[in-house]
């Protein structure tokens, strides 16, 4: 799931809490196959977005329809300054909220350096996932407890973050 999640949405920081506070003695393994999956899905969500490019990167950006949204200057602006910032950009992507797989998929889209991206990638998705797993490992009995307290509002929580994310990324 971890290796889909770079290429859809699917939300799996919750999946890697609930094992890690299951096995807490794994949740550093658990975080090491979680990063790894992940990175590896990035890269298969880089090449398809490179691939995407090269088949029909010209004619969606010529498509009417696609000019509402953004002409093809704004495309080439937007492109150079993923460019310029494409470290920062992974970085963040792969940390934050902000979905990972929009990050990875138009990073192969506009045809960012693959090394620098595999590097952030690595990176960011290790730094969210074994930061999970220290947090469980230092506060697993206690955030156990509050998720068995508050389950109710982490669900609605949860389900407003994932619709606002739709939200954003359309």
């Amino acid at each position: 799931l971890f290796f889909l999640e770079a290429i859809f949405f699917l939300p799996t920081d919750p999946m890697l809490i609930l094992y890690c506070l299951n096995r807490q003695e794994k949740a550093l393994y658990y975080a090491t196959i979680a990063t790894v999956a992940s990175v590896l899905g990035g890269i298969t969500a880089y090449f398809i977005g490179a691939t995407l490019w090269d088949i029909a990167g010209e004619q969606i950006l010529q498509n009417r329809l696609v000019n509402y949204v953004v002409t093809p200057s704004t495309f080439s602006y937007l492109t150079e300054q993923y460019r310029q910032y494409e470290w920062w950009a992974i970085l963040a992507a792969g940390f934050t909220p902000i979905p990972y797989k929009a990050a990875t998929l138009t990073a192969g889209f506009c045809k960012l350096s693959f090394i620098p991206f595999v590097i952030c990638s690595v990176i960011a998705r290790g730094a969210r996932f074994y930061l999970l797993a220290i947090t469980i490992i230092l506060f697993g009995n206690r955030i156990r407890q509050s998720i068995d307290r508050y389950f109710n509002i982490i669900i609605i929580l949860t389900t407003l973050a994932i619709a606002f994310s739709i939200w954003w990324i359309m």
